[in-house]
């Protein structure tokens, strides 16, 4: 008599997404019933999960040496051998939910669904590297989150190793980034401890917040000027008319009065076909302030009839 054992599960692909939104997307896109569970989509062949961001961060440096608890300046700089990884604290319970779909023993293949570009690598190396699964790896690139444009994504999977250069790239990047901030912002605020406080330094955010400093401080400092400017009006055949504007090199106004006249009065005779008007605009206006989220969406669409989201 045939023995007769269970059958076999079926193999699953387990699809990781950066967020639960571009998740759910997915799930619709491919269809086939999806239940859902705590943190993950799945169907009979499919599983779809999502980091939330960056689930797995740089270890801190106290990690690799407890000698490093104390800030001192006799102790930088901080420079490891290897980069230690550990998933953030604030988000175990999702890393702990791809952790165990990953090492499932019914899924023999991973796609990476994270954003398509450098971060949304790193985000998806840093969780393989710590989750430890060994399973072969594809990847999903998609810049559109239409229905069809998924589809087409997943029937032109990439395998992983094409992506190896740009993986080594966003790497470098963040491991840069934690070179520069831990022993910058060590060093500063063991040198200001005067001031008080963490004095917090990184790669992009001081240049950056250097550059809204020096902004503002052009904004305390700006004093209104009285311009003028001169306009003329061109006629076409026809009825048709337009406005051009007189220049002076990269110029288009001079502070002085006498200066807008007389180029009004050689621009204009009796004979000619130009009309000019001189404008006293009386004050420059107040200086442009920074853009926040909501102006800059909707200069953006004006600028580019594009719909903009700011989340």
């Amino acid at each position: 008599m045939t023995p007769c054992y269970p059958a076999a599960p079926m193999a699953k692909t387990l699809i990781i997404a950066e967020k639960p939104s571009v998740g759910q997307d997915y799930a619709r896109a491919l269809g086939g019933g999806f239940a859902k569970h705590e943190g993950y989509l799945e169907s009979d062949e499919n599983i779809v999960s999502w980091a939330v961001g960056h689930l797995v961060e740089l270890a801190e440096p106290e990690e690799y040496d407890e000698a490093l608890k104390r800030w001192s300046i006799k102790t930088l700089p901080v420079l490891p051998d290897t980069f230690k990884l550990r998933p953030d604290p604030r988000h175990r319970k999702q890393f702990d939910v791809l952790k165990k779909l990953m090492r499932r023993a019914d899924v023999d293949e991973i796609v990476n669904g994270c954003d398509a570009g450098r971060e949304g690598e790193l985000i998806f190396a840093y969780i393989r590297d710590v989750a430890k699964a060994g399973k072969p790896v594809r990847r999903l690139w998609v810049s559109s989150m239409t229905k069809a444009a998924i589809g087409d994504g997943f029937e032109h999977l990439r395998d992983g190793e094409e992506m190896r250069n740009l993986e080594a790239a966003a790497r470098s990047r963040s491991e840069a980034d934690w070179l520069v901030g831990m022993n910058a912002t060590r060093a500063a605020t063991v040198r200001g401890r005067a001031l008080g406080g963490v004095v917090s330094l990184g790669r992009v955010q001081t240049p950056t917040l250097a550059l809204i400093v020096r902004r503002d401080l052009e904004i305390d400092a700006f004093e209104p000027e009285t311009y003028f400017q001169v306009d003329a009006r061109f006629g076409l055949d026809g009825p048709r008319t337009y406005v051009g504007r007189w220049f002076e090199g990269k110029d288009d106004r001079t502070p002085e009065q006498e200066r807008a006249e007389a180029v009004a009065t050689e621009t204009c005779s009796p004979s000619s076909p130009i009309t000019a008007i001189v404008w006293p605009t009386g004050t420059s206006p107040e200086a442009t302030l920074i853009f926040n989220s909501t102006p800059l969406a909707s200069a953006s669409t004006s600028c580019v009839a594009l719909s903009v989201s700011i989340s």
